[in-house]
This record gives structure tokens, C-alpha cells and sequence, in this order.
């Protein structure tokens, strides 16, 4: 039973910090980190991370990406191009748990961190890199944005429009999705290796990768010996899409259980006499069935289909958009909106429930170097003089 929230998460990940190297979409790995309470520093080249300037929608000339990813980290600006960045990144990894690298793999390399020097340096630390088609592979190197980790993963059909074009359907962008909260759940799970026996780690993962294992029961059946036709079909009666009287609904009635509670409760058994063997799917090849199914769920609005699923034990399901599946019920009990004071803007929290706790209302995303003399002092101890030093060789900002 949930009780009243009486606390927050942040000392879930308390005293851990995060050493966050990342451009663009990937670096909602470390903002998941920072949904638990982990100390976030984002560390940035003097221009910053382009996705400020990127992506659309733009809120006050600032995307609205940069503004969830990156919401509650700290910004240090740190050009690792010069010898004088190189010690202080040094001295972070030393007092750190956990290095990200969320950008096209070797960048750390390059730059003399190596696998060897980061252990050398710490030889807990968890080192995690987030790319597009990982470090391995033909595709390594090959410049890509998002959506491309779909299509190449089979998750994105194209589209023909009325013109003959052929244009992208509206999707909802899985790698990007998918790759920093599995990372996220390597990186935990490797912190735990490490506070336990000192043994840190070195991973990789690709945002293709991810999206394709999301995929992972249609590959795998793909890959596996098919049943002839006529046993298993795609086109199947049950899990299909139907119109009702004020929008669409999902109608799951693939078992023989369901289809006869179904059938039971619109009063309909000559539907079910009609094909009673293991369910609806055996009427996959009955037009017939198809029109009558489609004519009776006109009959009721999706909210009435809902109480009809409940009272009669059968999976019917609610179809929305991005723009009405905010003001549906279940989506109104489970999610929290934030507003972010500097902004104004509304942001969801983390889907978590945790009893008698609540969810860490995240601070506004970071400016390029927001935090650069704050984190120099509290992390690394440096005095005025230092940070000017640094400032004036232009290391930081």
C-alpha cells in the first residue's frame, strides 16, 4: 500500500559524482543520474554542447532538449585541448565515480585517457561511453543523428505520401531513448561492483544497439523458424486498431477466454459460435468478422470500451497522441509535472513510484561554464587565484 510522500530521492545516488563528457541527445544518460540524486558535473569545450542551439522547439532561444537532458548538472567549461586542462581533468577523475563519454567513441583516447590512464588515475572509476553505432563495427564512424538508429534497427517503415513522396511517419525516436537508460543501468550496476570490491569498469554502448534490442522479439522470431502461414499470420483480427465513437482503441483479444468475454458481454455469441476455437485469431481470415467488429465498436466512446475491458475481463486498450495522452486519466494518476521557475516551462519527472517518496524537483538546465569557479572550489579546493589563472589561459570560463 503507497503512503504519503514524506521525503525526496536524492540520497539514492548522494555522494556520487558524475563526470559528465557529452553532446546532444546521449547525455540523458547522466540526467538520469541526476533524476536519483547523483552529482552531475557536464563538462564542456568553450563554445558548449550545440544542442542548446539545435533542436526545435526552442524556449527563450533554448531547445527544450537541453532543458530536460541537461536539467540539475553543473557546467564546468574545460578545453582539453590544453596541457592545463588535461591535470585538472585528472584530479576530477581522481574524485569522481563515474566518467561519461557521450559523443563519437575515442574522444577521451585522444586526449591521453585511455582505459589504462583512467584506472591508473582511479582504479574504481566507472567509465561508460554512449555513441551512435558503437565503437566497433563498419558503422563506427558514420555521422548520424537519432531517427537513423531506428531505421537501421527495422523500427521505421516508410510512408508514401498522396504526391508519390516518400516521407518519414511520425515515430518516437527509440535509440535516443533507450540507449542512455540502459546505460544508465550498466552504470549502476557497475557502481555497485565498485563500492563493494574497488573494481571499476570500462563499457561501451550504441544507441543503435539499443534500438533494435527493443526490438529484440520480432528479430528474434525473424531469426527463428516460422510456422507455416497458416498457422501464425500478421494479419490477425485480435491486436488491431478500431474506431470508436470518439477516437480509436486497441482491441487485444487473443486468447479464447477473452474473445468469449467479449463475445458474452455485447451479447454476441454468434460471434464467438461463429470461430470459438483459440480466440480471434482464428477469424483472421473472416472479412465478415472485420466488419462487424468494426461496426460495434463505433458503438461506444473509448472511456466506455475502457469500463467495458474492466467489467468483463477482456484487453481493450486506450490509442492516444503526445497530445491527448496527457489528459488521459491513468497518465494524469501516474506522471508529475515540474515547472522550472527560470523558464516557466513544464517537464515531467522521473515515472518512478517509491513509497512515502517523492521525486527531486530537478534545477534549470546550465548555462556554458554556469558552474566552472563553483566546482573548481568545492571539488578541487583551488583559491581565486587559480581559477583566474585558469580563466586567463583561457582552460575555463
Amino acid at each position: 500500500m503507497s503512503t504519503e510522500p514524506t521525503a525526496v530521492w536524492p540520497h539514492l545516488l548522494t555522494g556520487v559524482r558524475v563526470l559528465d563528457l557529452s553532446l546532444h541527445g546521449p547525455a540523458a544518460l547522466a540526467g538520469h543520474l541526476v533524476d536519483f540524486g547523483a552529482e552531475v558535473i557536464k563538462i564542456e569545450a568553450p563554445s558548449g554542447d550545440y544542442v542548446r542551439e539545435m533542436t526545435w522547439p526552442m524556449i527563450g532561444g533554448v531547445s527544450l532538449m537541453h532543458l530536460h537532458i541537461n536539467r540539475g548538472k553543473e557546467s564546468l567549461v574545460l578545453d582539453l585541448k590544453r596541457p592545463e586542462a588535461i591535470a585538472v581533468f585528472e584530479a576530477l577523475v581522481a574524485k569522481s565515480d563515474v566518467v561519461i563519454e557521450a559523443m563519437r567513441p575515442g574522444f577521451l583516447d585522444k586526449r591521453g585517457f585511455t582505459r589504462e590512464r583512467l584506472e591508473e588515475i582511479n582504479p574504481a572509476i566507472v567509465f561508460c561511453a554512449i555513441s551512435g553505432y558503437g565503437a566497433t563495427g563498419p558503422y563506427c564512424d558514420l555521422p548520424a543523428h537519432g531517427i537513423a538508429f531506428d531505421t537501421w534497427a527495422g523500427q521505421i517503415e516508410p510512408v508514401v505520401d498522396e504526391h508519390g513522396f516518400t516521407r518519414m511517419p511520425d515515430q518516437a525516436n527509440i535509440g535516443v531513448t533507450a540507449g542512455p537508460a540502459f546505460a544508465a543501468l550498466a552504470v549502476l550496476a557497475a557502481l555497485v561492483r565498485a563500492r563493494t570490491t574497488g573494481k571499476g569498469a570500462h563499457m561501451e554502448i550504441a544507441q543503435s544497439d539499443s534500438a533494435a534490442y527493443c526490438d529484440r522479439y520480432r528479430i528474434e522470431t525473424a531469426r527463428a523458424n516460422k510456422p507455416p502461414d497458416d498457422v501464425v499470420s500478421d494479419n490477425r483480427t485480435c491486436d488491431q486498431l478500431f474506431e470508436s465513437a470518439d477516437g480509436h482503441v486497441l482491441w487485444m483479444a487473443a486468447e479464447r477466454s477473452a474473445w468469449k468475454n467479449f463475445c458474452d458481454g455485447i451479447d454476441r455469441d454468434d460471434l464467438f459460435e461463429l470461430d470459438p476455437g483459440s480466440g480471434a485469431d482464428d477469424a483472421q481470415g473472416s472479412p465478415g468478422l472485420q466488419v462487424a467488429l468494426r461496426d460495434i465498436f463505433r458503438t461506444r466512446t473509448t472511456a466506455a470500451w475502457l469500463a467495458f475491458a474492466v467489467e468483463h475481463n477482456t484487453a481493450i486498450a486506450a490509442v492516444n497522441t503526445p497530445e491527448t495522452v496527457i489528459h488521459d486519466p491513468q497518465f494524469l494518476d501516474r506522471f508529475r509535472w515540474t515547472t522550472i521557475a527560470e523558464t516557466g516551462i513544464e517537464q515531467l519527472l522521473f515515472p518512478l513510484q517509491i513509497d512515502g517518496e517523492q521525486a527531486p524537483v530537478p534545477t534549470h538546465a546550465p548555462t556554458v561554464g554556469q558552474h566552472s569557479a563553483d566546482v573548481l572550489r568545492r571539488v578541487l579546493g583551488y583559491d581565486d587565484v587559480q581559477i583566474e589563472t585558469l580563466h586567463r589561459a583561457r582552460v575555463t570560463l
